[in-house]
């Protein structure tokens, strides 16, 4: 079941209108689009898990509806929305198809990258002028060999000659990319370069070849098609971003990556309170208004998805006030906070779905039905391994050691 009505959105925010006249924008809010896109999602979830296909019918429509490129500058053809309205996309679509909305977040994380960073390199703005017109759906490789999350360490480096450019990498992971229309990913800067000496480099279908190597069989997430990738690339030495990688990574992408990711969990959970909310009105109605055992536990999941719904605007807000400010984005206070916000909502986007699982009782257990939770649960759960928690939290134990504790709550 899928009820757009039932649970509130993140925050619903008006579209801008596209600059350039040849593109067609349809006249609906953001909101309105990312809903449209939803209800098809809805429609294939099912099958999309049940086969571990990828959701060709959702992405088709997020095309339909120019949802690749609403971060894309006004001047290049884009709708320039701020990451708060990315983020209740993300949302939405989590209500509907957990696959669907998270290659939409890794999509739009790799987007913000190169939006940010692109600075005045020709290369890079005509992309993004691709992106906004031909809606170009953008993937991650971030990962390599027995690397695993360790996104700031990189094994293959880029290879010159002249302004040519090569790269062979054995990628664990890239999602999607057999689907995807280009390929943004990490590498050493050069052949001497030391492992965290990274680069960004943006490489489109037409300039990489992909053996497939590893393949997918997960409990969850399995439309996301994140198999490994033998990836061998070549191009011209302006599809590397200028900026090196360790100030994208604490600029944009962790941050947006954080922000998006957590956007998609917080959809999940809401999809699994919403199921708990319909078990418990129809329990009550067959008993004559009697609250049945797992009462409490809906409860529970509605107190905790607000939570997590809370604490993912609050800090969308606040990285769009970070990014204006460079003393913010750089102080350790708020690179501890968007860091640990992976953490905290996985965390409260597991107790939520869980506790819906409780309201359900056997029904939400149940792969069948429309109580079941079963999907909901399976999918979440990747949220706690996504980049492992347990790194994140011991990468931070010095930072946290030396970050002093507030004096107020407002601080």
């Amino acid at each position: 079941m899928f009820d757009l009505a039932v649970t509130d959105p993140i925050g619903a925010l008006e579209t801008k209108p596209v600059a350039s006249p040849d593109i067609a924008v349809p006249a609906l809010t953001l909101a309105q689009r990312a809903d449209a896109v939803a209800k098809i999602a809805a429609a294939h979830a099912a099958d999309v898990d049940r086969n571990g296909r990828f959701p060709t019918e959702a992405i088709e429509a997020i095309r339909a509806q120019r949802l690749f490129g609403i971060l894309v500058p006004s001047d290049l053809g884009g709708e320039e929305v701020d990451l708060p309205a990315v983020v209740d996309v993300c949302y939405r679509l989590g209500r509907a198809c957990a696959s669907t909305a998270m290659i939409y977040a890794m999509h739009q994380t790799k987007a913000a990258c190169v939006v940010r960073h692109a600075g005045d390199n020709a290369w890079q703005r005509a992309v993004l002028t691709r992106l906004a017109t031909d809606q170009l759906l953008f993937a991650s490789s971030t990962t390599e060999g027995q690397g695993g999350g360790n996104v700031r360490s990189s094994v293959a480096p880029i290879c010159r000659d002249g302004d040519r450019i090569t790269l062979h990498r054995n990628a664990s992971v890239i999602s999607y990319g057999a689907q995807a229309d280009a390929i943004v990913t990490t590498a050493r800067r050069s052949e001497d370069a030391a492992h965290s000496d990274q680069v960004l480099a943006v490489f489109l279908k037409a300039d990489y070849d992909l053996v497939q190597g590893s393949g997918w069989d997960t409990m969850g997430m399995r439309g996301t098609c994140s198999v490994g990738f033998d990836m061998m690339a070549s191009g011209v030495a302006d599809q590397i971003l200028s900026v090196p990688y360790d100030r994208i990574h604490g600029q944009t992408m962790t941050p947006v990556a954080h922000l998006v990711w957590s956007g998609v969990w917080a959809g999940i959970a809401a999809a699994a309170v919403e199921r708990a909310q319909a078990f418990t009105r129809r329990a009550m109605r067959q008993s004559s208004g009697q609250l049945p055992p797992g009462a409490a536990h809906f409860t529970k999941a509605s107190s905790t998805l607000n939570m997590l719904r809370t604490l993912v605007s609050s800090s969308a807000r606040r990285y769009e006030d970070a990014i204006r400010d460079d003393t913010i984005m750089t102080s350790m206070v708020f690179q501890t906070a968007i860091t640990l916000l992976k953490v905290d909502a996985s965390e409260l986007a597991v107790a939520t779905v869980l506790a819906a699982l409780r309201a359900c009782g056997l029904s939400g257990y149940r792969n069948d039905g429309e109580a079941s939770v079963s999907r909901q649960l399976r999918d979440i759960l990747s949220s706690l391994l996504m980049i492992n928690n347990d790194r994140i939290l011991a990468s931070l134990s010095s930072a946290t050691l030396m970050t002093p504790v507030p004096t107020g709550l407002g601080g």
